[in-house]
């Protein structure tokens, strides 16, 4: 969808460092996907259990079974003013099937022409009705298989130097380097194109404090040293399962009196999630790696494999569980509120109560720093909150209609805030109709950035302090940033703006345009990592910037974590103009057609002080074309989608500051997708459909990037390559 931009995110960017693994969320204008709310059959859903990016809360689209969806509504308005928090830039309401009649069973399966991959996906629906009742029932299967980078071609490394990129294979390396004597010292056995001027042996897709005894049958230097940046490759590639599961009840009475509508309901929702690994996927005890140096059965040189059985000693298994649960209680009516003249003033208007909690729980052997060479999140968080709201929609004149609407909210953690809507409708002619609208929204702190526990992630960049002290951490290691969540948040603040013109000249043909504009403030953004590095980084006694003990002769150790919080610092403004043109024309014995276009212009995106629109990761352009074509028992689907250029490397020195002027060094290219489908009713119980996204295999167009590794831009563009698949539908 042209409208969705920076922050969407899907399973296609999963690693074993992403804090939400298997899900996918929405955001619309780019401005996150916490700015976003998702709603099923108009009313609000359980987050997902665990956060994106450590706190960006979200509803994970993957737990909607896509069978069970009758249509999808966006509105790309701002309407915190009727909603509530999170719609800041828009809302995506999932509208389910009911009232169907019969049974229906569905069978598919997919994949890819280069790279193996492939989708497996069933269901089942039934549904009964009657005069007063209706019941539907949705079992919806889909299987995929994983595909690694090592799969995918000239994006099978993180060494991008040969096409004119960036060398970001892992710091920690195979076979690493040593001390001896307090000297930095490369294995003997290190390959020659892996060793670095600095004494490192780079491994191509874990911490200090390995020793390895002089007493080692394998240790080539006959005394006690220290291991740096180890990688135990042998032990496997660290992997993740991921199980979910999704509850939503919801009982309500609706009725009219008095000839108001009105409707009162309950909703208990829970979602959770459980992130688990095996002896097998790789995870290693740093306490039992050690041991089994000690004993000398781990070999740590010359990169070799270790024997099974010693692999077995020194990996373990690992879970993480997490939770979020959700209870609302709503009632509302709608009517008329009063008239004058002729004229009736109808209104809508309700009240609201919800509690919400949420737990993110890592293994403790993680808790407990155990885990070798990765991080771990942990949040634990409630709250409760009350609403009332207000909409009247005020006749003007014979064809002018003004809304006005209203809402207050109170939180039990960080207090109250109200918020207006003015909307505007005028319709001069049956072919031309005038919208605009203006409002104030507001999202309040996730409840991961309230209750945060002590959660880390990896930052790539050069420890500029040390090596200019020692000459020492020249090249972009990782190290690990450490947050904890802030009780004090308050609420971000938005403001929005939208006009727009329909015109609909003939009854086969409408367009639209609308300017929009989002202006956030207030919001919650981590500290940025280069301004707390500048200030903390060059004291080797800082609490905040952490350093291990300097080796004999220097002045600054070795970073060991540097402690960050998030905090209300940030504000981002956004503007732009979508068009849309839909056209649908009888072609007689030809069957008939429908065309559409929905084109997106990003005209600003700034995010403190900085310009985003054209930069990494934020297209100017991004538009869909669409043709559907039936006749008879035949049907076909061509969808056309371009995402445009923008400039690469924002952040070359990843340090978090991002210096456009200075690092626009190239242009990542744009990409226009193929995709081709073509149906066929055998008989009024029978279809069968085949189609491929991504006819023509594009590849995703070359990016530097600022810490994607692989040549790609995750974020934007799908590496997957031509998708075909066929689908067999059955109704009884």
């Amino acid at each position: 969808m042209p409208a969705t931009g920076a922050g969407t995110f899907s399973t296609r960017n999963n690693s074993q460092d992403s804090t939400a693994n298997g899900a996918a969320a929405v955001s619309l204008r780019g401005m996150g996907p916490d700015a976003t709310l998702v709603l099923i059959n108009g009313r609000r859903v359980a987050i997902s259990a665990f956060a994106e990016s450590i706190t960006n809360s979200f509803v994970d689209i993957n737990s909607i079974p896509v069978s069970a969806i009758e249509r999808i509504d966006i509105l790309k308005d701002g309407a915190s003013a009727i909603y509530g928090s999170d719609a800041v830039a828009g809302v995506v309401n999932v509208v389910l099937k009911k009232d169907y009649e019969g049974l229906e069973i569905n069978a598919g399966y997919g994949g890819t022409t280069g790279p193996s991959y492939d989708e497996t996906t069933a269901s089942i629906l039934w549904g009964s009705q009657s005069d007063k009742s209706s019941a539907t029932v949705i079992i919806d299967y889909f299987n995929n298989s994983t595909l690694g980078a090592d799969e995918m071609g000239r994006f099978g490394t993180a060494n991008q130097s040969p096409y004119g990129g960036m060398d970001f294979r892992s710091s920690r390396g195979y076979p690493g380097y040593f001390y001896v004597d307090g000297v930095k010292t490369i294995d003997p056995d290190c390959p020659e194109d892996s060793a670095t001027a600095s004494g490192s042996c780079l491994f191509d897709y874990g911490p200090f404090g390995l020793t390895v005894p002089g007493t080692h049958p394998d240790n080539p230097f006959g005394q006690d040293i220290e291991i740096g940046r180890y990688r135990p490759v042998d032990a496997g590639a660290r992997r993740w399962d991921i199980e979910s599961d999704t509850l939503r009840l919801v009982a309500g009475l609706r009725g009219t009196f008095n000839d108001y509508d009105w409707e009162a309901s309950v909703q208990k929702g829970r979602s959770r999630s459980e992130q688990s690994g095996d002896q097998s996927q790789g995870w290693v005890r740093v306490d039992w790696l050690q041991e089994q140096i000690n004993l000398g059965n781990y070999k740590p040189f010359g990169g070799v494999s270790n024997p099974q059985s010693v692999i077995d000693d020194i990996t373990t298994s690992l879970v993480r569980r997490g939770e979020s649960r959700m209870t609302s209680v709503d009632a509302h009516i709608t009517g008329e509120a009063f008239s004058f003249g002729d004229d009736v003033v109808m209104m809508a208007a309700g009240v609201e109560y919800r509690e919400e909690q949420v737990s993110d729980v890592p293994d403790v052997q993680f808790q407990r720093g155990l885990i070798f060479g990765t991080e771990s999140v942990s949040a634990s968080a409630e709250r409760d909150q009350y609403a009332a709201y207000l909409e009247l929609s005020i006749p003007l004149a014979e064809q002018l209609e003004l809304q006005l609407a209203g809402r207050y909210d109170h939180y039990s953690d960080f207090g109250s805030t109200t918020n207006p809507k003015i909307a505007l409708r005028w319709a001069p002619s049956d072919e031309v109709t005038v919208r605009g609208s203006w409002a104030q929204g507001f999202r309040a702190p996730s409840l991961a950035q309230v209750g945060l526990g002590p959660s880390q992630k990896s930052v790539f960049f050069v420890d500029k302090y040390r090596c200019d002290a020692t000459g020492q951490d020249c090249e972009s290691l990782d190290y690990n940033i450490e947050f904890a969540g802030n009780p004090n948040l308050d609420a971000e603040e938005s403001e929005s703006w939208n006009v727009g013109v329909i015109y609909a000249p003939i009854q086969e043909l409408g367009l639209s345009v609308d300017v929009w504009s989002i202006t956030q403030d207030n919001k919650i953004d981590e500290q940025q990592f280069g301004l707390v590095y500048d200030a903390e980084c060059n004291n080797q006694d800082s609490t905040i910037c952490v350093r291990l003990d300097p080796q004999s002769g220097e002045s600054l150790g070795v970073i060991q974590k540097i402690f960050n919080t998030y905090q209300n610092v940030s504000s981002q403004e956004a503007s732009g103009v979508d068009f849309s043109v839909n056209y649908r024309m009888e072609l007689q014995e030809f069957g008939n057609v429908r065309f559409n276009l929905d084109w997106s212009y990003m005209n600003e995106f700034e995010k403190d002080g900085l310009e985003y629109t054209g930069e990494y990761g934020y297209p100017e352009h991004r538009w869909l074309f669409g043709t559907t074509w039936s006749k008879g028992a035949f049907d076909a689907n061509l969808n056309i989608s371009f995402v445009g250029e923008f400039e690469d490397t924002p952040d070359i020195d990843f340090d978090g500051v991002l210096d456009f002027e200075e690092n626009t060094s190239r242009t990542v290219d744009s990409q226009m997708l193929v995709d081709l489908q073509f149906g066929y009713n055998y008989s009024d119980n029978l279809r069968l459909v085949i189609g491929s996204n991504n006819l023509l295999d594009e590849e995703p167009p070359f990016a530097i990037g600022d810490g994607d590794l692989y040549g790609y831009v995750g974020g934007v563009h799908n590496p997957r390559g031509r998708f075909v698949y066929s689908k067999l539908t059955y109704r009884f």
